[in-house]
């Protein structure tokens, strides 16, 4: 009886142990609470191979002794005659039995998840990483692209510096293009990541969605800077076109204003009122050109001043000057106020010149009518002396105080002759060097009044050798007269012979004082 007494404490102390450890292991492998890491899962899967390996072969032992226990403890009570063994309730083989089945039940298929939770982890670990991969290569990428798409360069650049940053904007177009797909697929794994329960989702929705934000940003930023640059170019382009305008209207303009100037400036020299009236005449049509050069000149500088307007705003610092022209809108507006400066002054040096060309004039005319009257009276006494020595009328005493007579009117002709010299020497004084108003030039008139003195002096003292001769030789008037007779006819002859060898004695009133 003892020892069957000991048999069923060993036996109620036995099926306590074993169900409290089935109640224990149960619950363990019912756990299919998946882990963060595949390191945890892993842990797990030791364990429970752990569990397969050393924990479960001694309680499969003990419920097999546990068994064969109950069985022997009630072969021995039968035998004795005993009543059967009873075990404590709850505690019955079947109920050992029992919870044997639904440990199994619970192990069945622990393994099979463990294996497939550690291939999720492994999938979800590999996932995370080219997450991670694909989202640092991107943000690298992406490092510095918001600055650049925000500055502003294209403010200060020329338009050929525009159409570079226009075609450096394409490529990086292209280079944002390209990105799209990575983006896509950052997005794509995030979202996987997601459907496979991924323990870190957050920080990896956190992350793409920055990276979304940023790619927003950059698309809108690379299409602001597109329609800024476009927008620039076409401004730029405008304002080329309108300095090609200007630089093509400056450059003649401005020449012509060099011209003006220099004309303007010019010297001249004339020697007659219509050479004056005629320089005058030029300059008037010249001014009467500054109207209308001022509106080209206002035209042109409107050209530059809508150039800067435009660049103004649109916020475009315009590089340097123009790059068509080295002509600015200061050297048009300086040379335009010289060229204002120098016509007045032409205007005085012209209106000087004409009143000295006009005094001028009025010496020439006074001159003229003088010599005019000095010259024909000098050429009507020569004929008329030269008519008394031919004509041979009266005795030679009548002929010598006619004679005489001539020449103390020549004598006192001769205050008209010093007053002629007093008009040449304003003349000479005055540069004169030509008068249309006269054919007689004062050196003619001189060598005239000589020839008159000369003439007169010439004749009267033939006239007194005549007489001398006369009352020398005792030759009779009638003599006298036809000496003469053929010395006039022998001198006509003589003169007409030196016609046809070609001298021109018709007005030499000393060919037949020399013969």
């Amino acid at each position: 009886n003892q020892e069957n007494e000991h048999l069923m404490e060993d036996y109620e102390k036995l099926a306590s142990d074993l169900l409290e450890w089935i109640k224990r292991t149960i619950p363990w492998l019912e756990d299919r609470s998946p882990q963060k890491t595949i390191q945890e899962m892993q842990q797990k899967l030791e364990d429970f191979r752990d569990y397969r390996r050393v924990h479960k072969p001694p309680k499969v032992q003990e419920k097999c002794q546990l068994e064969i226990n109950f069985n022997t403890l009630q072969t021995k009570l039968r035998l004795s005659n005993r009543p059967a063994f009873m075990p404590s309730e709850g505690k019955m083989v079947s109920d050992i039995n029992t919870g044997w089945q639904h440990l199994e039940q619970a192990e069945k298929g622990y393994e099979e998840w463990l294996l497939t939770e550690i291939r999720r982890l492994e999938r979800l670990d590999h996932l995370a990483e080219k997450f991670r991969q694909k989202a640092s290569i991107h943000e690298a990428w992406t490092e510095g692209k918001e600055s650049l798409l925000k500055q502003k360069d294209y403010e200060a650049a020329t338009l050929s510096d525009v159409k570079a940053l226009l075609r450096k904007h394409e490529a990086f177009e292209s280079d944002l293009a390209a990105h799209q797909d990575r983006v896509e697929q950052i997005a794509a794994i995030a979202q996987e990541l997601n459907e496979l329960d991924y323990y870190d989702s957050p920080s990896v929705n956190a992350r793409c969605q920055k990276i979304c934000d940023q790619w927003d940003v950059l698309g809108s930023l690379t299409h602001s800077r597109r329609e800024a640059l476009e927008k620039t170019e076409k401004q730029l382009e405008t304002i080329d076109e309108l300095h090609l305008e200007y630089a093509k209207r400056a450059a003649p303009f401005n020449n012509w204003m060099e011209s003006a100037m220099e004309d303007l400036q010019d010297m001249f020299i004339v020697h007659t009122i219509e050479e004056i009236e005629g320089l005058i005449a030029a300059h008037d049509q010249f001014k009467s050109t500054l109207p209308d050069a001022d509106k080209e000149r206002e035209a042109i500088l409107g050209i530059q001043r809508e150039a800067q307007r435009i660049a103004d705003v649109n916020g475009i610092k315009l590089a340097g000057n123009n790059p068509y022209t080295s002509v600015t809108p200061n050297i048009i507006n300086s040379k335009w106020e010289r060229v204002q400066q120098l016509v007045p002054k032409r205007d005085h040096a012209l209106l000087d010149e004409q009143s000295k060309q006009q005094s001028n004039e009025r010496l020439r005319r006074q001159f003229a009518g003088q010599a005019n009257i000095v010259g024909p009276w000098i050429q009507t006494k020569m004929e008329e002396i030269g008519r008394i020595s031919i004509e041979m009328n009266g005795t030679l005493e009548d002929q010598l105080d006619h004679l005489k007579q001539y020449e103390q009117s020549i004598v006192d002709y001769k205050p008209n002759l010093d007053l002629l010299e007093q008009q040449h020497q304003l003349i000479q004084e005055a540069l004169i060097f030509d008068n249309k108003h006269t054919n007689y030039t004062m050196e003619h008139l001189r060598v005239g009044w000589e020839q008159l003195l000369t003439t007169i002096a010439r004749t009267i003292n033939e006239v007194e050798n005549q007489i001398l001769t006369r009352d020398a030789k005792g030759i009779s008037q009638e003599q006298m007269q036809e000496f003469r007779a053929s010395f006039n006819h022998f001198d006509k002859e003589f003169k007409a012979c030196l016609i046809s060898l070609g001298y021109d004695v018709e007005n030499d009133r000393q060919v037949p004082r020399a013969l």
